[in-house]
């Protein structure tokens, strides 16, 4: 059985790879066997992952942001190891503006990075796991996918519109061998959810809220991300899988 989810010998990018669950993503795609590109801004911190996650692993610093840079990036991925027949979209911004406070520069940023680069990104690749008659692609998804928080307006408008954007990519690849599924993480501690986790009573009173009764943990996201990205999800797609704790089921 384990064979269904073994990534070895696959080639896998993940973007947002140098903190969070994008690190922790791209890590255990490493761990797993897989050759990883890992894609953020910082590259000092990408370097850091690479000498955490060991294996083969290669970098691409980039702003993800500017899609007039979408084809150059995607050439810069392709390069270390061939292009991906896995792609993980962790790269993500929340300016945390309110519904009265929103700019327009923070609304573009955030449905640029969270909305706009999962597709146009793995649209790049697909013609290469067509080709090969397999891919993965696995977009972020969000508690926000399918509820309204305080200030999360437009973080809410980008992640509702992964619901969709995930169903829509897999109706119109997965005739190709290209699976495409979303995580939606519930509360974990990253670089994004710092103010949350820095205030105790708040913390507690999320976890409080979950089914199991705590927040995540990175590695509660293991499991999950390796099913999506091998041949354990084989006959699934367009589906947004809520790793919450059972937060969206209460």
């Amino acid at each position: 059985m384990s064979s269904l989810f073994d990534v070895s010998g696959k080639v896998a990018c993940v973007t947002g790879a140098s903190s969070g669950l994008g690190r922790r993503a791209a890590t255990a795609l490493a761990s797993a066997g897989a050759s990883v590109v890992g894609v953020a801004r910082r590259s000092a911190d990408l370097e850091d992952w690479r000498r955490e996650a060991g294996g083969q692993t290669a970098a691409v610093t980039a702003d993800l942001s500017d899609r007039d840079a979408i084809a150059a990036v995607a050439g810069n991925i392709a390069g270390p190891f061939g292009p991906p027949q896995i792609l993980v979209h962790a790269a993500g911004i929340n300016t945390r503006e309110t519904a009265d406070e929103v700019t327009p520069e923070g609304w573009d940023i955030t449905l640029s990075l969270n909305l706009s680069v999962p597709f146009f990104l793995s649209q790049a690749f697909v013609p290469s796991m067509r080709e090969k008659g397999w891919g993965r692609i696995v977009n972020f998804a969000s508690l926000q996918t399918s509820r309204a928080f305080p200030g999360g307006i437009a973080y809410g408008a980008s992640k509702g519109g992964i619901g969709q954007l995930t169903r829509a990519m897999a109706e119109a690849w997965s005739k190709d061998g290209i699976n495409v599924n979303a995580i939606g993480p519930g509360f974990f501690p990253t670089e994004l959810t710092a103010a949350v986790f820095g205030d105790d009573e708040r913390a507690q009173r999320n976890a409080a809220q979950t089914c199991i009764g705590r927040n995540g943990k990175l590695e509660d996201m293991d499991g999950p991300l390796l099913f999506l990205c091998s041949d354990a999800s084989a006959y699934v797609t367009g589906q947004v899988l809520m790793v919450d704790g059972g937060f969206t089921a209460k």
